[in-house]
């Protein structure tokens, strides 16, 4: 493959892919490019800021999907011809004489968009992935709605984590470049010898444990719980190599240990419990080998939540108490709020209700005090919403469907100030359609279940469709009225 005189260096603007645009605008070209990937079978969410970013450079090779769909609408062109640079350069491999750097086929299935995981395909798997290895199409947006983008595959989210910027790009190819795995993969010589991981690794960790977050808020968990095991994977590698400098070896312990609550938060999402209570588990034990009270605390939280979704009520109330315990020194109001609604939950499930209206107090108070700087960074989903819907739950454990819905009514109103959290949306309406099912109100239950249906077109999460499921099945005596029917139909079909 011959590249092209005016492709651009690496880290610069990609200026043939810009003249190749024309008098067109960014949002006129990336339509253009959505109806070239019909026309060959693809999906891709291709819009004005993705065309912005391919053009600054941050995006120096597309992912397979948007290589089938730029060669496509210029045949005769190779990928470097339009101002990429060679796949393996970017992953960090250096092509062989003679070879070409642009193969025509793509990487197992299972390991594309993975930078750390680098394996030949083999010589019988077909040139694209099968049917059966993509995604599920998800609903198709309605008309009308903000987005008219196609939803892309999850190794376009992947992907997307994986590669969030060219500062990322830099910095996650460096992580994967350290890890045992990827040296193996690239050969004996791969890495230099007596190289160990630095300030740079442990950057890119914590930038990958922030990436998977804000991708949970927007997508939900199913389509990130794979590729985040990955990523918790090559952070295995690092800590195995370990750093030179203690405080870097503490820093990647810590990002490991947020790394690996956020994979369990993903599996915990996904319905994967005993996944989630692997993770959990692992990473108190990494807190407790580095002596991290903030992280054993974050890990003690999610534990409670987990021991609560999974009826182990009394395992909730000691999770949440050891939650306490570890953030006594460094802990917040909001954090100390957070893990007081985790103890009232466990004691309202075990139908204590002097414990549960307690906790209850407690966490009211200490959530009235307001935010503070020193809140962790984890804490960013939770506010005046999440606040709401835990105490909506408490509720609706303890049997009071009214002061359930009350509660959950605010949820869904002040996570209606926070468009960015469409996760959060979507399940608190999923929550309050249940309580206000339980509540005898099935029209109105069913208006707050069109409504998450409604967000379900971009997110994936499967503590949202077994609510919905659930609230179906609370509804199904109420099929007489119209929007009930509806909304059971909906759900019937999957969403549509």
């Amino acid at each position: 493959m011959e590249t092209s005189a005016s492709a651009p260096r690496p880290g610069g603007p990609n200026l043939v892919f810009r003249s190749l645009r024309g008098a067109r605008s960014q949002g006129e070209f990336a339509a253009a490019v959505r109806r070239a990937a019909l026309e060959i079978g693809e999906r891709v969410c291709c819009d004005a800021r993705y065309i912005g970013r391919v053009e600054a450079g941050e995006i120096r090779c597309p992912n397979y999907a948007y290589e089938r769909v730029f060669l496509h609408m210029f045949p005769g062109r190779s990928l470097t011809e339009l101002g990429f640079q060679p796949r393996q350069l970017v992953r960090g491999r250096v092509p062989r004489a003679g070879a070409d750097p642009s193969p025509p086929l793509p990487q197992d299935p299972r390991h594309r968009g993975s930078p750390h995981l680098a394996h030949p395909p083999h010589p019988r798997q077909p040139p694209y992935p099968s049917a059966s290895s993509r995604l599920p199409r998800p609903p198709t947006p309605r008309t009308g709605s903000a987005s008219t983008d196609i939803p892309e595959e999850g190794d376009v989210l992947r992907r997307a984590f994986m590669t969030g910027g060219t500062a990322a790009v830099a910095s996650l190819t460096a992580l994967a470049a350290s890890t045992p795995a990827a040296a193996r993969a690239q050969g004996a010589g791969a890495r230099t010898p007596g190289a160990r991981p630095g300030a740079a690794e442990a950057a890119a960790l914590r930038q990958q444990i922030r990436d998977i977050r804000l991708l949970d808020d927007r997508y939900g968990a199913r389509r990130l719980y794979r590729p985040a095991g990955e990523a918790l994977r090559a952070a295995h590698e690092l800590l195995d190599i370990g750093a030179r400098r203690q405080a870097v070896d503490d820093e990647l312990h810590a990002g490991a240990g947020e790394l690996a609550i956020s994979v369990g938060w993903l599996a915990h999402d996904s319905g994967r419990l005993a996944d989630a209570r692997s993770h959990y588990a692992e990473a108190l034990a990494t807190a407790r080998v580095a002596g991290d009270g903030a992280l054993e605390a974050h890990a003690f939280c999610n534990a409670a939540s987990l021991a609560a979704d999974a009826d182990r009520p009394r395992e909730a109330v000691r999770a949440a108490e050891a939650a306490q315990q570890a953030a006594r020194r460094q802990g917040t109001d909001h954090l100390r709020a957070l893990l007081s609604l985790r103890e009232a939950r466990g004691w309202a499930r075990l139908d204590d209700r002097g414990g549960a209206e307690a906790a209850l107090a407690r966490a009211r108070a200490a959530h009235e005090r307001g935010p503070a700087p020193e809140d962790p960074e984890w804490m960013t989903f939770y506010g005046d919403a999440e606040f709401a819907c835990l105490e909506a739950r408490c509720w609706a454990a303890l049997g009071d469907h009214g002061r359930a819905v009350e509660s959950g009514r605010r949820a869904v109103e002040a996570a209606l100030l926070e468009p960015r959290f469409t996760r959060n949306l979507a399940l608190y309406s999923a929550q309050l359609a249940d309580h206000l099912a339980r509540d005898g109100e099935p029209e109105e239950a069913a208006a707050f279940g069109h409504r998450s249906l409604d967000l379900l077109a971009d997110v994936r999460s499967s503590r949202i469709t077994d609510t919905l499921a659930s609230v179906a099945g609370r509804l199904t005596p109420a099929r007489g009225d119209a929007g009930v029917a509806t909304f059971l139909d909906r759900v019937a079909r999957g969403g549509g």
